[in-house]
């Protein structure tokens, strides 16, 4: 048994099966829906500083363009005067990816789990079962008569439109890009910056296609877990603004 077994899929798949046995109806999309927020509810300090971070990125644009306009003919000094700015501001552009890397990793372990559950009746391996988790014997992989074992087109749309708004408010305050007349040569930071705002359409497509090819289960954890993102985010604009 692999490590990525025992430490992220097993404890999933028992909080899943337990969610399933112990909550009426004994839906399996309701069970999926608590895990999610299980899940999210213990990496609610990580997203915290996820969500901070990606605010805080967006406040500082306008100083880092114009840092890059000021020592532009000098890429040293740009890159010190950047990493002081970051420094001041307690923030590196790669702090926010943790959370997005934990994400994954649960979206991985959910689609390893929804594999072996295909059918509509599906065996629950007590090999797996921690032995004070009850075993409902099957589980009916339905979520108020959606079948979650295959893809379902509308949990896919949702969960598309759930992350087009999700990104559209992270992307909220980022200012206008601004071309540069003086100067032809290509610009990293401006690149980076460029894929951000497109992310705002890429990442829903991407949610998408992944909704229309996977089984709905998947579908209904990305929905949930961007619902649970967009509620934090709406928590924490609130207090900035309070």
């Amino acid at each position: 048994m692999s490590i990525f077994h025992s430490l992220i899929i097993q404890p999933l798949y028992n909080i899943l099966v337990a969610a399933y046995d112990v909550i009426p109806p004994h839906d399996f999309g309701i069970a999926i829906i608590v895990t999610t927020i299980i899940i999210k509810l213990l990496l609610l300090r990580l997203s915290h500083v996820q969500i901070k971070n990606q605010r805080i990125m967006q406040e500082l644009q306008p100083q880092l363009k114009d840092i890059r306009e000021r020592y532009k003919d000098d890429k040293q000094r740009q890159a010190q005067e950047m990493m002081a700015l970051y420094k001041k501001h307690n923030t590196t552009p790669v702090s926010g990816c943790l959370p997005l890397i934990v994400q994954i990793v649960v979206f991985i372990a959910f689609y390893r789990i929804l594999l072996t559950m295909t059918g509509s009746e599906i065996p629950v391996n007590s090999a797996d079962l921690y032995s004070f988790v009850p075993n409902p014997g099957t589980i009916t992989a339905t979520f108020f008569g959606i079948d979650l074992s295959v893809p379902s087109y509308g949990l896919a749309v949702l969960a598309a439109i759930a992350q087009y708004y999700q990104m559209k408010m992270i992307m909220a305050k980022l200012p206008p890009s601004s071309p540069k007349p003086d100067s032809d040569a290509p610009d990293v930071h401006d690149f980076a910056e460029s894929m951000s705002r497109q992310m705002v359409y890429i990442a829903p497509v991407m949610t998408l296609f992944i909704g229309l090819t996977f089984p709905g289960g998947l579908a209904l954890y990305w929905l949930t877990s961007t619902l649970f993102m967009i509620a934090q985010q709406l928590v924490i604009m609130k207090s900035r603004n309070a």
